[in-house]
């Protein structure tokens, strides 16, 4: 019984080290971004990835028991919430830069159909080379 419980720690503490790492590697990125969106972007990622490991980590741990289905439904609710407030954060920022030129490019709608069909145009012209190359 003593052997399980270890294993039983080890999986948990590896769970949990693996969050720590993800963390670690969402705070590098937080501070090497310089654009606003790209930083949300990785802490969102990061948070939602991190403390799921974590909580994971704590349920493997715990055992099978009221606090193992607590620490899911947390991790449920923080990955239902995560992502939409991290969306919400950056409309807020599209629609409040006051530099939108310098950060990013805005296409309009038709101007991107017509890049997607320039596209598709060139991947079917190499297709029916490569079906004249085949006969």
């Amino acid at each position: 019984m003593a052997v399980i419980e270890w294993i039983r720690f080890l999986a948990g503490a590896g769970f949990m080290l693996m969050g720590l790492g993800i963390f670690a590697i969402e705070m590098i990125g937080v501070f090497r971004f310089r654009y606003v969106l790209n930083r949300m972007h990785a802490a969102a990622m990061g948070d939602t990835l991190g403390i799921g490991f974590s909580l994971v980590g704590l349920m493997i741990i715990s055992g099978w028991n009221f606090t193992t289905l607590k620490l899911f439904l947390v991790i449920v609710f923080l990955w239902f919430s995560s992502p939409v407030s991290s969306h919400l954060i950056a409309r807020l920022e599209v629609a409040t830069d006051e530099e939108k030129e310098k950060h990013y490019r805005v296409v309009p709608l038709k101007e991107l159909e017509r890049e997607l069909e320039t596209q598709q145009e060139e991947k079917d012209e190499i297709v029916a080379k490569a079906r004249k190359e085949d006969e």
